[in-house]
């Protein structure tokens, strides 16, 4: 067993329990091909409970921070994690980004960059719109309803893919791209507390 798989079997017999997690709107995830899963950030627990709840395996961008431990920075590696440099335009991580998805991968982004500890939609990051536009990805909006509190429940909701066409032909911002994402996360947010 790979330690990706490892950590997904690990993860799904403790936070599932632990913050009886319910899962709406997976079947909104596509099965196969470029996949981009944008979700909001109240925790550090969101990588692995968004990792849990797809049946996808998902490629996650983690600050730079994490991996300055070479045992942790190995771990992440391995459940396929890689660095982003915060604060500033990071052009390996944009990169190895657009590669997880020319290989038909997931990519999970929490477009605000930083958790919201008041468990609101904070704004976005214009990398998110970066991604969609360079890409061919389907893009799938993710509302994560909290708090993260024991055997309280946790909401994980999958919106309907958003429709990029017009965004691309229009060669939109792509903060103006991020903005629609954000939207889309903060109405589903609203639609299911």
């Amino acid at each position: 067993m790979n330690l990706y798989k490892l950590g997904k079997f690990l993860c799904t017999v403790i936070f599932y329990p632990l913050y009886r997690i319910k899962v709406i709107g997976k079947e909104n995830i596509p099965k196969d091909g470029p996949v981009i899963i944008c979700s909001n950030h109240i925790s550090n627990f969101d990588p692995p409970v968004v990792g849990i709840t797809s049946d996808r395996n998902i490629y996650f961008m983690a600050k730079e921070e994490l991996f300055k431990n070479k045992f942790f920075g190995g771990i992440l590696k391995r459940v396929h994690a890689f660095p982003i440099k915060r604060g500033m335009r990071d052009r390996n991580a944009l990169r190895q980004g657009l590669n997880v998805l020319k290989e038909n991968h997931a990519l999970g982004l929490f477009p605000e960059g930083t958790r919201q500890k008041n468990g609101e939609v904070g704004k976005g990051l214009a990398g998110a719109g970066f991604f969609a536009l360079r890409s061919e990805a389907t893009i799938v909006p993710c509302a994560i309803i909290g708090p993260y509190q024991k055997f309280k429940p946790l909401k994980v909701v999958y919106g309907e893919p958003i429709d990029m066409t017009s965004f691309r032909q229009e060669k939109a911002s792509a903060q103006v791209v991020t903005d629609r994402i954000m939207e889309e996360i903060r109405q589903l947010h609203k639609n299911h507390r």
